[in-house]
C-alpha cells in the first residue's frame, strides 16, 4: 500500500559542502515537483535564504539557533504552520530541510517521530550529506558534527571532485564507508548528481533496507582482522578514532526468536541510545515466512514484519550499528542470546 504522507529530505553537510548549491539545483530543474523547503541557519542574520534560487516553492527561513538543539521546537512549529495553511495557498509535493553545516541530524531526523501530528502528514524519506572531497579529512579529524552528519546519512555525494585526485578520492571514500558502510556514495561536482538518487530514494522506508540487502556491511573488512571470515555467527566493527564513531556489523544463519529480538533491541535503544546514532537490521525469525526488519535513530526504534522471504532466498539475520563507545563484544554476544532455541 502507497504511503501518502508528503515526503521530507533532510541536505546536511558541513560548512562549505554545498548544500546551497544542491538545493538550488533542485529548485531549478524542472521535475514538475513543487517543494516547500526551510532553510535553517546560525545566527542572527540570515543569509543562506537569499542565495537560494528564487522559485514558485515557499520558504521558510529560521535563524535564531541551530535546527538540531533549541530550535527544533521551532521546527516543529513552522512544519505545523506549513500543514495548517489553507488549500489555497497551493499544496506542495515535498518538503525539504537544509540544516546549518554545524547542525547535529539526529534530532532533526526524530522530530518527524515523536510528534504525532507531524507522523501522521509528513513522513522521513531521507538524510542526504555532502562532503568535501578535499577537506573532509580534516573535518573528519575536527570536528564531531561533520563525523555525526556522515553517520546519519542515508545517501552520501561526495562533492568537489574535481578539487582532488583519483587516490585521494578513494582514501576519502574508505574513510567515509568506515563511518557509514550503509549508505552509497555518489561522487559529484558542483553538486552535479541526479535528482532521483537524493529525492524519494526512501532510506526511511522500512521495506527498502537497501544497504543492507546489497552486503553494504561486509565491504569494508578491518585491515588489522587477517583472515576473519563471516561465517554463521560473527561481527565485525571498524571505527576513525578521532570521532569516536564506530560500525558494528553482526549476522547470523540461524532463525531467532523474536520476542528475545524485540526486548533486546529495546534494552538497547533504553540504555544506551544516545550514542546509537543509526541502526537497520533484517531479522530471520523462527517459525515466520515474514522477514523482521528494524531501524533506530537515537532513542527512536520503529520495526515491523514487512514482505515474506521470497522463493530461494537465502533467510539469515544482518544488523548494523553506527554509533560512540559501542561495545562489540557486548553486542555480539547479545544477538547471539536472541538465537531461537
Amino acid at each position: 500500500m502507497s504511503d501518502a504522507r508528503i515526503p521530507v529530505t533532510v541536505l546536511t553537510g558541513y560548512l562549505g559542502a554545498g548544500k546551497t548549491t544542491l538545493l538550488n539545483r533542485i529548485l531549478s530543474e524542472d521535475h514538475g515537483q513543487r517543494y516547500a523547503v526551510i532553510v535553517n541557519e546560525f545566527g542572527e542574520i540570515g543569509i543562506d535564504a537569499d542565495l537560494v534560487t528564487h522559485s514558485n516553492e515557499e520558504l521558510f527561513e529560521m535563524n535564531n539557533g541551530c535546527i538540531c538543539c533549541t530550535v527544533r521546537g521551532d521546527l516543529i512549529r513552522t512544519l505545523h504552520g506549513l500543514l495548517a495553511r489553507p488549500a489555497s495557498s497551493g499544496a506542495f509535493d515535498a518538503v525539504i530541510v537544509e540544516t546549518t553545516g554545524l547542525a547535529d541530524p539526529g534530532p532533526v531526523a526524530q522530530t518527524f517521530f515523536v510528534d504525532a501530528k507531524l507522523r501522521a502528514q509528513l513522513r522521513l524519506d531521507s538524510i542526504t550529506t555532502l562532503v568535501d572531497a578535499r577537506h573532509i579529512t580534516g573535518q573528519l579529524a575536527d570536528s564531531r558534527e561533520a563525523a555525526e552528519q556522515v553517520a546519519f546519512a542515508d545517501q552520501i555525494v561526495l562533492n568537489k571532485t574535481d578539487l582532488a585526485t583519483e587516490s585521494e578520492l578513494q582514501a576519502v571514500e574508505r574513510q567515509l564507508r568506515r563511518l557509514n558502510p550503509l549508505a552509497p556514495i555518489q561522487r559529484a561536482w558542483r553538486a552535479g548528481v541526479a535528482l532521483h538518487t537524493v529525492l524519494g530514494c526512501g532510506g526511511f522506508d522500512l521495506d527498502r533496507i537497501v544497504a543492507l540487502e546489497r552486503g553494504h556491511e561486509h565491504e569494508q573488512e578491518p585491515e588489522h582482522e587477517h583472515g576473519h571470515v563471516h561465517d554463521e555467527h560473527c561481527g565485525h566493527a571498524d571505527h576513525i578514532h578521532s570521532s569516536g564513531i564506530r560500525s558494528v556489523s553482526l549476522t547470523s544463519k540461524r532463525p531467532m526468536d523474536g520476542a528475545r529480538v524485540q526486548a533486546w533491541l529495546a534494552h538497547l535503544v533504553a540504555t544506551q541510545g544516545a550514542d546509537i546514532l543509526r541502526a537497520k537490521g533484517i531479522i530471520d525469525v523462527a517459525g515466520d515466512e515474514r522477514r523482521m526488519v528494524f531501524q533506530a535513530v537515537h532513542m527512536i526504534l520503529e520495526g515491523d514484519c514487512q514482505r515474506p522471504w521470497r522463493d530461494g532466498e537465502v533467510r539469515s539475520s544482518r544488523l548494523v550499528f553506527i554509533g560512540r563507545h559501542l561495545d562489540a563484544a557486548a553486542l555480539r554476544r547479545g544477538f547471539e542470546a536472541c538465537t531461537f532455541a
